[in-house]
């Protein structure tokens, strides 16, 4: 069986079950074992936005709010139109105290998709 970079034994079909056990202890509340699994397949697949805003997503559950800025960062990076990665960088601004960084964030989730959510965070009537 070949084996891919970063992760000595493992293959990209043992990344996909990675990710969605990530996904799963996500959902459990166990954000730590999710950012564990998600260190693998990101040393594998640095290009994977999936499996970099999967792990956003838990270093914001476990509070670790500077590396989720930096993985909602550079998923914005590649897909500066996802609304759900402005909308959760925002958060973690919120959390951080940054509200003007946070309320841009807001603005700019909202322009791109009329969620609710994100109208109501956007907070235009201000």
């Amino acid at each position: 069986m070949p084996k891919t970079s970063g992760s000595p034994g493992r293959t990209p079909e043992t990344h996909v079950i990675d990710f969605r056990a990530a996904e799963r202890l996500l959902n459990a509340r166990d954000p730590r074992g999710a950012v564990k699994l998600l260190d693998g397949v990101i040393d594998a697949h640095p290009e994977n936005t999936a499996a970099r805003l999967l792990r956003a997503r838990a270093f914001f559950a476990a509070a670790q709010l500077r590396p989720a800025e930096l993985e909602f960062t550079i998923v914005l990076e590649r897909e500066p139109d996802n609304a759900f990665a402005h909308f959760a960088l925002a958060r973690t601004y919120e959390r951080q105290g940054r509200v003007d960084q946070a309320v841009r964030h807001f603005r700019l989730a909202a322009a791109l998709d009329p969620n609710p959510q994100y109208l109501k965070a956007a907070r235009f009537d201000s």
